[in-house]
């Protein structure tokens, strides 16, 4: 396993990783943040998998059904083929809702020849955490533990149930079928059910996908990265995941392995905002409600993060009996983050209600809840925008006055007093008016560093952050402005590495970064686009395009030498950024073309 060569299937209730080979290495049941019942990539030895293994003189490729979330690994020796299918079952059901069971589906289809393949079925329930049994009886095979904690899993299937478990040889003649479910079955599976599940999930991603714009360039990165978005979406509460993995390491070796399977603020408020631009309303309705709901108190402060199912304590742990992804550990379930202070939280989720209230300003729901909300927000700024905090990178240790953090309570009032002017809320203009410009002020007075010629990551500080390429997009500055043109320029040259940058290169809790967080490449070239240089902005995205998996998917980090993916998978962060980015190069592109043909017609 040398780079994160997986693709994603999932249903909104939860996902699933294959490798490029057509094994399951990750996969939690019965959601998301439950414990992993395949985790060979966490641990190749104990982590467990379900796989097919056939002789070397099968080629295997992948690729998804075009416009789903549907994964085809195909095997093929010139004259013996086959196709695996992989999805989770999505779709309406007649009472309005969807039908999403926690279930993976694997249609393993006839192409041509007798194919032969070995099933390598290992299911490790619980994290791999005591023994697992598997036994085969009449209708399933069934997997259990009952040592740690009592778990189990159903898997069905046509095939001869003994040879599965055994590994022993499978001649293929026609079409077939693995259901692995979380609850066992009341009705009869077969091939035909199979098949029919899998027809209806693929209605259900086409029609979804036809919501999505077309663009004339990188049309199919927005689109892979729109239905990735939409799979780390959780529908029953609204929640959006930061990605579908627990520790996978920013760094081979070192400690900085974290789990994703959360719902930061911040993270989702930017995807939300993202998609909804895409045409997806409903994503964006269920994630304000998902927050109307954890603020039922109008002094209740927002965590940076809850989970899924608006759990507001997420104890951090180390499951100390896995290896780690090649062999970094800690592997960690939980996210002590939770307790952070980070106050750009509230500018953010403030710049995606506005957003909605223009959007919906006609059918907009949760009306009064969304301005007592906004009310709030800006109460919660006026009360500690002057206090330091952990920052947008969550350091561990000290508290600062960061930039980023600063201009996102700009964005908090700034956006409210918009908010306020479209429902013709007047009476607390002037207050908030004057917040707005005193925090302005402040930042260009203590940000601004006149040696280095650049905003800096934090008051009084010479380090340079990715962070503050987001001063423009927020509407802070302008991007012809003389200090952000700088502000760019200075990035570039400090924390560029061959195309890749930096978040920050001044040391934090756990030294010098390694690998580049993706996002912040994807800040820069928006930025290099926004100030002018377009040209040179398509030529590092296309650049950094070339560095996702072979799906055209991405992870949180990216080696500096090896331009392998690191950190967790895929990443919600990188692929928001992948169709902000790829959206407004394409604008100033097709721009640049009619403006060329007006000058040679």
């Amino acid at each position: 396993m040398d780079n994160l060569d997986y693709g994603i299937i999932g249903n909104c209730r939860s996902a699933a990783l294959v490798y490029r080979d057509g094994s399951i290495h990750w996969a939690c049941l019965p959601e998301f943040d439950s414990p992993s019942v395949f985790a060979k990539i966490l641990d190749k030895d104990i982590g467990g998998s379900f796989g097919f293994k056939v002789s070397d003189s099968y080629k295997i490729t992948q690729e998804y059904i075009r416009n789903t979330n549907i994964l085809v690994t195909r095997f093929f020796n010139g004259k013996d083929s086959f196709e695996v299918r992989d999805f989770m079952p999505r779709y309406k059901n007649e009472k309005g809702g969807h039908h999403s069971p926690p279930d993976i589906i694997r249609y393993i289809k006839h192409l041509s020849g007798k194919p032969k393949f070995r099933v390598q079925y290992d299911p490790r329930l619980e994290y791999a955490m005591g023994t697992t049994s598997t036994y085969v009886k009449n209708e399933f095979i069934v997997s259990l533990t009952d040592k740690e904690k009592y778990d189990t899993l159903f898997l069905y299937t046509n095939f001869d149930k003994q040879k599965v478990v055994n590994g022993e040889e499978i001649i293929l003649h026609s079409d077939g079928y693995f259901t692995i479910g979380y609850n066992e079955k009341i009705f009869t599976q077969s091939t035909e059910k199979a098949h029919l599940e899998l027809s209806r999930t693929m209605v259900y991603w086409l029609n979804w996908s036809e919501r999505t714009p077309n663009y004339d360039k990188y049309n199919d990165y927005i689109s892979r990265s729109a239905l990735t978005l939409k799979m780390l979406s959780y529908d029953k509460s609204g929640a959006v995941l930061a990605a579908a993995t627990t520790s996978l390491p920013e760094t081979i070796g070192e400690v900085r392995n974290w789990d994703y399977r959360f719902c930061w603020i911040r993270d989702a408020s930017m995807v939300i905002k993202v998609v909804s631009e895409l045409g997806h309303k409903n994503v964006a309705r269920r994630y304000l409600q998902f927050i109307i709901d954890l603020i039922p108190e109008k002094d209740e402060k927002l965590q940076i993060m809850y989970g899924i199912n608006k759990e507001k304590i997420l104890t951090e742990e180390t499951l100390d009996h896995l290896q780690g992804y090649e062999g970094s550990s800690p592997v960690r379930i939980g996210n002590a983050a939770y307790e952070q202070r980070q106050n750009d939280i509230y500018g953010i989720l403030m710049d995606v209600i506005y957003e909605q209230v223009i959007k919906f300003k006609n059918d907009i729901e949760n009306a009064e809840e969304l301005w007592s909300i906004t009310k709030g927000i800006v109460w919660v700024v006026n009360k500690h925008w002057r206090e330091p905090d952990k920052g947008i990178w969550e350091f561990r240790t000290e508290e600062r006055h960061f930039t980023f953090s600063k201009v996102l309570c700009w964005v908090a009032v700034d956006k409210a007093l918009k908010v306020a002017d479209m429902a013709g809320k007047y009476r607390r203009r002037g207050r908030w008016l004057q917040l707005a410009e005193t925090i302005k002020k402040d930042i260009l007075d203590n940000a601004w560093n006149e040696k280095i010629g650049a905003f800096t990551q934090s008051y009084g500080s010479e380090d340079l952050d990715a962070s503050v390429l987001l001063m423009e997009p927020y509407g802070f500055i302008d991007a012809r402005d003389p200090k952000y043109v700088s502000t760019v320029h200075a990035i570039e040259k400090e924390l560029s590495n061959d195309g890749l940058l930096y978040r920050y290169k001044n040391k934090d809790d756990f030294g010098l970064p390694s690998s580049s967080f993706t996002i912040c490449t994807f800040w820069f070239i928006n930025a290099l686009n926004k100030i002018g240089e377009t040209e040179r902005a398509v030529e590092y995205f296309e650049r950094l395009l070339s560095y996702s998996n072979h799906l055209g998917l991405f992870s949180e980090d990216i080696d500096f030498k090896t331009k392998r993916l690191l950190g967790n998978f895929p990443q919600a962060y990188s692929h928001l950024a992948l169709i902000e980015t790829a959206v407004n190069l394409n604008n100033s592109i097709t721009q640049q073309e009619k403006m060329m043909e007006k000058m040679n017609p």
